[in-house]
């Protein structure tokens, strides 16, 4: 078998990588921002196929993110094992786009991955990117970035470096369950700036300091520092960063840098890191920020270094074990005869419970009942999936009888909540049931209709609803009671849909179904199935072809 591993790793939406292993099982944890259950951790046993097999933060108690703006919530995790336990840090933010940051830091701990895992221990709101790093003398410590609010701004060619205010060290004890002792800033970052995304590791005899610098888009780079005392002084890395893509445009994996590294016993050594892949000719990226990995070897002065031999990541690494299958495309077909989704499916926000999601209520259906609107940060009946490939096919099947204009519900492209694409079934006084197309793309909050008019439906049956996504080109269509697909004579622009675009956030593209009611009535929409089907780019005219 081959050892080739392909990257990313984890595709679609799995950015700020924290990896760890338990005895012969590996583990990643990935940000999820305001999209909830909290916390993607994927498994694997070859570092090369990875499984999502847990989403721990899955209680209101552990993360209330009501009302929380967009791209705030879970940044950042940190997993580790030790002494039995796993160990989840996570932040919970809750406010960034300002000159402060609303930022509070939480542990959670479980025996088992799949948990149950504790209730969160507080632990500082200083900062966020936090880290716990287990010291072989029996001790704790915990690391994050400070942020200061101040109008001070140190300036480098890049952007301003305000507010990223250096590293934070302090003891944690676990008996107190709270971190204990002196907090020292250990590390300024680089000229290059914007330091965050802290670890620690130990190795002959130094303390080695991971952090991230230059800002998650185009600049983005991971930088080693070390000492022989973990509290400092610490040296940076002569070379500078060792993990940069800007400085080697021939690599595909853009925005390299937020990294966690992993040691195996046999002392190879490996580094999980975020990643995007642009669009063609577009330079956003709506599959948002992956997870790719890269084997690390050290030079002879004990630095470390992409095996490579550049700064620039790689689509293919070698693997300590079997490899990566081929390459390939997922498809995913529900027909909801469970009691319960997928666990690639979330919420955003909260979690979805019997008042506005069920399972049973109408056995072989998936009922969601109309919420809030389509912009709501407080409560909406949507759920959804990741995008993971450049083109896709999504399909669904509703059941739904508006009564109002203020009443939808069908199939979404979703970012956040100012940058969709909602093609819903809806009402209209004069027609009835009707067909809709809403988009929203950042200009000042309000909506567009880009198809011009409202398609009449009839007025009885299941109404499919089908969108194709061609990298930057959305298409769609329509079907009454499973028959013939009538497509729309429309072409949208997906590439909003990517953290590029407008305001800079963090997320990345999904795909789902929705149900809103602005007027209380709380609207059931019955939905008979769900599929996505990644596959081949179609054209325009293959599109209308295949439908």
């Amino acid at each position: 078998m081959s050892n080739e591993i392909l990257n990313p790793i984890l595709k679609g939406f799995n950015p700020d990588p924290s990896i760890c292993q338990a005895g012969d099982d590996y583990y990643i944890a990935t940000s999820t921002f305001e999209w909830f259950p909290g916390v993607q951790i994927h498994h694997s046993k070859d570092l090369a196929n990875w499984e999502l097999v847990a989403q721990p933060l899955n209680r209101v108690s552990q993360l209330d993110m009501k009302g929380h703006p967009d791209s705030c919530g879970v940044w950042a995790p940190c997993l580790t094992y030790h002494n039995g336990l796993f160990w989840l840090i996570y932040t919970d933010v809750r406010a960034y786009q300002d000159d402060f940051k609303i930022a509070h830091n939480y542990l959670v701990t479980a025996e088992s991955i799949e948990g149950p895992w504790s209730e969160p221990i507080f632990m500082n709101s200083s900062g966020f990117d936090p880290s716990l790093f287990h010291d072989d003398d029996g001790r704790q410590w915990f690391v994050n970035v400070l942020w200061d609010h101040r109008p001070e701004a140190s300036l480098n060619h890049h952007r301003p470096a305000k507010s990223f205010a250096g590293i934070l060290l302090q003891e944690y004890d676990h008996e107190q369950k709270k971190l204990v002792g002196p907090i020292k800033n250990i590390f300024p970052g680089s000229d290059l700036g914007l330091v965050e995304g802290p670890h620690l590791f130990k190795r002959d005899g130094y303390y080695y300091l991971l952090t991230a610098e230059g800002g998650t888009f185009a600049y983005h780079a991971a930088l080693f520092a070390r000492s022989k005392t973990i509290d400092g002084p610490y040296e940076m890395d002569p070379q500078g960063h060792f993990l940069n893509s800007w400085q080697v445009p021939s690599s595909s994996l853009r925005r390299s840098g937020h990294s966690d590294m992993l040691e195996l016993p046999n002392g190879d050594c490996y580094l999980v890191h975020l990643t995007g892949r642009p669009l063609p000719y577009r330079g956003r990226c709506v599959l948002g920020r992956e997870t790719a990995i890269q084997k690390i070897s050290w030079s002879e002065d004990g630095w470390p270094r992409l095996a490579q031999g550049h700064v620039g990541p790689t689509d293919t690494i070698e693997g300590p074990f079997g490899g990566s299958a081929p390459e390939s495309f997922q498809s995913q077909s529900l027909d909801f005869a469970n009691d319960q989704l997928p666990i690639d499916f979330q919420s955003l926000r909260i979690p979805l419970g019997e008042n506005n999601l069920s399972l049973t209520e109408r056995p072989g259906y998936l009922r969601l009942k109309g919420a809030e609107c389509p912009t709501s940060k407080y409560e909406q009946s949507l759920i959804a999936r990741r995008q993971q490939a450049f083109c896709f096919t999504a399909t669904t099947d509703v059941d739904v009888q508006p009564e109002t204009i203020q009443q939808m519900a069908g199939l979404i492209s979703y970012y956040n909540t100012g940058k969709f694409i909602y093609l819903y079934v809806s009402h209209d006084p004069e027609q009835g049931r009707v067909l809709e197309i809403m988009m929203a793309n950042m200009s000042g909050g309000s909506m567009s209709y880009p198809l011009g008019q409202r398609i009449p439906l009839p007025a009885e049956g299941e109404i499919g609803l089908r969108i194709d996504v061609d990298f930057d080109a959305w298409s769609c269509a329509w079907r009454h009671n499973g028959g013939a697909w009538q497509r729309l004579a429309i072409e949208l622009d997906y590439s909003i849909l990517a953290d590029e675009f407008g305001a800079e956030n963090f997320t990345g593209a999904f795909i789902g179904m929705a149900c809103h009611d602005m007027s209380g009535a709380r609207l059931a929409a019955d939905f008979r199935q769900f599929s996505y089907q990644e596959r081949e780019f179609m054209s325009r005219q293959q599109r209308a072809e295949d439908c």
